[in-house]
């Protein structure tokens, strides 16, 4: 029986209605909308409520849990629960620009995370968690960092890894341990700007090499290493960034090669190897006492699990690496990696990765439909590499598509030398709604099928 004082927004619960926590959610949901309820407005405490539903607690527990998963409700406290604000999107900017993986298909993510950070509660020492680590990594996270790289090099020794926070933090690290202020580091043309960004910030200096459709060109590295004397070579081999080049097998070789024969170092920073379809082996099985193999958690699984496992045979090597690491980054949130070891070793990271993988290999197939001709990519990874109309250049085409609220990466964020070519980069897993991705992409494809002239940018 429901009390004659009772808020007319309450529902009268019906045998028939389906689950009566939804019935009651979804009258808090009706109130709201036609203003029977305002923002600020307070809710009856959970047992007065169901007191005057006849329900049992539990019931009205579930009722709130759903209508605050819904945005509708706010607790505050001793104070009780009010209906919530309304929710306000404060950006309409469509983000390709961002390479982060994509939201898993088929995984229930939230799911993942919870029983993954239930179990390293409950298995960890809490002390453990919230102190100093500084032997890059734990014995249990090296060892799921052996297990995350054997698909790449098979079983491998764990103590020949390093725990890092992220690739930038491992490609940073390996410069200051590798290199001296003014040495030279050689790179392809179109590279990842964090490795610009750290050599520029330390005093290094990076040179391009000439790459074509298969990567950096052999005779070009053993050219610019007669040349400059470099200390490193820095290489993004599968499903590069930008440009979505998988380097072959047969040219990783003679890379591999030139580098032993120079005595130089590779730092094959390789986070889409795990994402691409059948690649080839990592250049570190070629020359693995030339070559740094880094890979990293945030690029095929999350953004915000900031850990990456570096390869070093060399135990000096790896002395004078923690030594550098140490110097801005002391190590690893040993939370994070915990979270991370727990996923790889319990199996949770490689169903993550399958998802992220799916979902990637579907939005291709979307960018391929919707940009037809102007679609480069390998059907995998998270990214697109646009080569421009020649009406369009890349900064002005940015500018533009900035001002359609969409958010792409011009090729000159990514030039290691002084030219670039005129592409684009969009990357497709920042945009977590398909078919918000679907409507941004077609937003791009009508904007490079038209020529600046005909493009008004509005006057504020």
């Amino acid at each position: 029986m429901q009390d004659e004082d009772s808020p007319a927004w309450l529902p009268r619960l019906a045998a028939r209605g389906g689950p009566r926590f939804l019935q009651i959610a979804d009258a808090l949901q009706a109130a709201v909308a036609d203003g029977s309820l305002k923002p600020g407005d307070r809710l009856p405490p959970q047992r007065q409520l169901a007191a005057q539903l006849d329900a049992d607690l539990t019931t009205i527990t579930r009722a709130y849990d759903e209508a605050r998963r819904r945005n509708l409700l706010e607790g505050r406290g001793a104070r009780g629960t009010y209906v919530a604000a309304p929710k306000v999107e404060l950006t309409s900017i469509l983000d390709l620009s961002m390479n982060t993986p994509p939201p898993p298909d088929g995984v229930d993510f939230d799911d993942l995370l919870k029983q993954g950070l239930s179990q390293v509660l409950m298995r960890s020492n809490n002390e453990l968690l919230m102190t100093y680590h500084l032997g890059g990594g734990s014995e249990s996270d090296r060892q799921a960092g052996a297990k995350w790289l054997e698909p790449m090099f098979g079983p491998l020794d764990p103590r020949q890894l390093v725990v890092c926070p992220g690739a930038q933090a491992a490609i940073a690290a390996l410069i200051l341990a590798l290199t001296q202020p003014g040495d030279v580091i050689l790179a392809e043309p179109t590279s990842y700007p964090g490795l610009r960004a750290a050599a520029t910030q330390f005093g290094r200096h990076v040179i391009a090499v000439e790459a074509d459709k298969h990567g950096m060109v052999p005779e070009m590295l053993e050219k610019a290493c007669h040349q400059h004397q470099p200390r490193l070579v820095y290489l993004n081999p599968t499903l590069q960034n930008p440009t979505t080049i998988t380097i072959p097998e047969r040219r990783r070789k003679e890379l591999a090669g030139i580098a032993k024969r120079r005595n130089v170092r590779i730092v094959e920073d390789d986070p889409y190897w795990l994402l691409a379809e059948a690649p080839p082996p990592p250049i570190a099985t070629f020359a693995p006492e030339q070559v740094y193999h880094i890979s990293t958690l945030s690029k095929c699984l999350t953004p915000g699990l900031r850990v990456a496992f570096v390869l070093i045979r060399d135990p000096h090597e790896r002395a004078s690496f923690l030594a550098a690491l140490r110097s801005f980054a002391l190590m690893a949130t040993p939370l994070t990696a915990a979270l991370a070891t727990q996923w790889i070793l319990d199996g949770s990271a490689e169903r993550l990765m399958a998802g992220v993988r799916k979902e990637a290999r579907l939005r291709h197939r979307m960018a391929r439909d919707i940009l037809a001709g102007r679609y480069s990519g390998a059907g995998d990874g998270l990214h697109v590499w646009i080569e421009l109309p020649a009406y369009w250049n890349a900064s002005q085409l940015a500018r533009a598509a900035d001002n359609e609220g969409i958010a792409v990466t011009p090729a000159e964020a990514f030039a290691t030398g002084s030219g670039s070519v005129n592409a684009i980069r969009i990357s497709l897993g920042s945009i977590r709604d398909r078919e918000r991705l679907r409507a941004g992409l077609q937003q791009l494809s009508r904007l490079l099928a038209r020529r600046p002239e005909s493009f008004s940018a509005a006057v504020v």
